[in-house]
């Protein structure tokens, strides 16, 4: 299977949120490291100020406050460098955080709207973007600047400090940068959110079919496929974060420039005699600095708060799943399948779905489940499948549990056929080939096993035509997800209602798939129809939750008093069931 790219945090007991908090504390503390030198080279304007009063105006000494005034700016740019390389950091930390908390997110997400009572949370990805975000917003850095706020306040309480023009032109140079800001980046968020769109609508696509992507581990290809999509977004977002954070440096420097220029024409003003800036320049130059973060934090603080809360939702989605144990890899299955005292509660928990199912197959045996609408056939495939975990009793495939297989390995060994069939879009390929690189041979072999060949060369591409959305007739997407459950080796086989849309030709084409996989594979089938249980090797019938019948298809038959079916009873429907003596369990499930 194809694997996902990207960093795998080891999660331990503390969840995956704590262990990406362990991802980043070194890049963080980086962040805080340069956040000191920043500050402390950002109080070169306040040094410059004392030195030109100290020393350049009293010796009237034109080279010292050059020499001064060229110290100072190149500390400046220092600091421009180090704060370019700050925001760098945060949006690594940004992007890291992306790779850790996206994967997890939708695999949890697949796996819950495959549960009972499962449903998608748009909110959950919107989280994941938001902290994702979140590091590459002035706030953070603001955050590492704050505590900065009352060593200024210190040195400003020993000078009068008066606000006056050179207020008004800081405030107006730093709007006129905002406004430039806003056209600059307003185009390239528009790029970035059209490529995430493409990527969400993938996902959204991928939520349709979660019982597929989780019974035939197609989990790890669609997340892989996701991440090119989503790779493909990145390349603007991040020259979006460059400019972004040359900007906001720029509107920095910006400020300490016009500080620095106003006290040199003060000090000049001095030396000529014309007046003297005193000590208002410099408690402006320290004033400005001291507000600064504090301006950022308040102007940010609903994307922080909100970013806040977004990590606190995704640690409570996360944190409480328990890492998967490590499995080894286990060879083919024979496919052999057992299922011992299986029992489902619905999801409120007001009745059982299931109620101590057992059954037995030996490999390459076709199983029939038969029953009313309500009684638990398609719930008990599910469990089957390994889909849904059941509340009691275990299935076993060759002896070994479910739950002893790799995550995403049973998959390759498994097909699966739900009632409600949904296609991904992409190719009759993609699908047939479980979104992994189709190969054109095994992609062929499936199709002409599962009949459908003839029916995919009719379509206007053959197999390079787009599905998904609607795209093709119900009888075209049963047979293209038929002959998906057939791709590669599968050992075992689960179809539910495999002919509930299709024509004559596509059930006499299902009749002979199901005749070739006789003795190959395992196979079992919910159904309603006569012409498919003459194909069963044994029958199983289910009602209330309860098996009333196990075992070989014609004694099963004989004891509900319907004769054997004959080759040629058509689509007829199993209408003709006695209804046991064991009276059905309350409240059915509807399938």
């Amino acid at each position: 299977m194809t694997q996902a790219a990207g960093p795998q945090p080891r999660r331990g007991a503390n969840g995956t949120t704590a262990a990406l908090a362990h991802l980043l504390r070194r890049p963080l503390a980086w962040v805080a490291l340069l956040s000191v030198a920043l500050n402390v080279l950002l109080l070169a304007p306040t040094l410059y100020m004392l030195q030109v009063f100290d020393r350049v105006i009293p010796a009237a000494s034109g080279s010292t406050l050059a020499a001064l005034l060229v110290g100072a700016s190149m500390a400046l740019l220092l600091g421009l460098a180090l704060d370019v390389l700050r925001a760098r950091l945060l949006g690594v930390s940004g992007r890291l955080a992306g790779a850790v908390l996206a994967p997890a997110v939708t695999r949890r997400l697949v796996v819950q709207v495959a549960r009972p009572g499962g449903q998608a949370d748009g909110q959950t990805l919107r989280d994941v973007a938001a902290v994702q975000t979140l590091f590459g917003t002035g706030g953070v850095a603001a955050l590492f600047d704050t505590p900065w706020v009352l060593i200024y306040v210190g040195l400003i309480a020993a000078i009068d400090a008066r606000m006056g023009v050179a207020a008004a032109v800081f405030a107006l140079l730093m709007l006129a940068l905002a406004g430039l800001s806003h056209g600059l980046l307003r185009r390239g968020a528009q790029d970035v959110q059209s490529r995430a769109g493409a990527a969400t609508q993938h996902l959204q696509g991928a939520m349709r079919v979660a019982e597929s992507l989780v019974a035939m581990g197609m989990v790890d290809a669609m997340l892989a496929r996701w991440r090119g999509l989503s790779d493909a977004a990145l390349q603007p977002q991040r020259a979006l974060e460059r400019r972004a954070a040359l900007l906001a440096a720029l509107a920095r420097l910006l400020r300490q420039l016009v500080q620095v220029g106003m006290l040199a024409v003060g000090a000049w003003l001095v030396i000529s005699g014309s007046g003297s800036a005193g000590l208002m320049i410099g408690a402006t130059v320290l004033l400005g600095r001291a507000l600064a973060p504090l301006e950022q934090v308040v102007s940010g603080w609903r994307t922080l708060s909100e970013g806040a809360a977004s990590w606190q939702r995704l640690g409570q989605l996360l944190d409480g799943e328990a890492a998967p144990a490590a499995a080894l890899s286990l060879p083919r299955p024979a496919g052999r399948l057992s299922a011992v005292g299986l029992s489902l509660r619905a999801p409120t928990g007001a009745r059982m779905i299931l109620d101590e199912v057992s059954l037995e197959l030996a490999a390459g045996e076709c199983l029939a489940i038969v029953g009313p609408s309500g009684a638990g056939k398609s719930s008990l495939l599910r469990v089957l499948a390994g889909i849904w975990a059941p509340d009691g009793g275990q299935v076993q495939l060759d002896g070994a549990s479910l739950t002893q297989w790799p995550e995403g390995e049973l998959g390759r060994w498994l097909g699966y056929l739900a009632q409600d069939i949904q296609l991904f879009d992409g190719s009759v390929a993609d699908n047939i080939a479980r979104l992994q690189v189709p190969e054109a041979a095994s992609v062929i072999q499936a199709a002409r096993r599962a009949g459908a060949h003839e029916a995919v060369l009719a379509l206007p591409e053959g197999y390079d035509t787009r599905v998904g959305n609607g795209a093709v007739s119900p009888g075209q997407r049963q047979r293209i997800g038929l002959a998906r459950a057939l791709y590669g080796d599968p050992c075992l086989v689960l179809l539910d209602e495999p002919n509930a849309n299709l024509d004559g030709s596509g059930e006499v084409s299902l009749g002979e798939a199901l005749q070739a996989l006789r003795g190959q594979v395992t196979v079992v089938v919910v159904t309603h129809r006569k012409n498919l249980l003459r194909l069963a090797d044994k029958i199983l019938v289910l009602e209330g939750g309860r098996v009333q019948h196990f075992g070989a298809r014609d004694t099963v038959l004989q004891a509900l008093i319907v004769p054997p079916p004959a080759a040629d009873a058509g689509s007829a429907r199993v209408t003709s069931l006695r209804r046991p003596a064991t009276s059905p369990a309350p409240g059915a499930r509807p399938r």
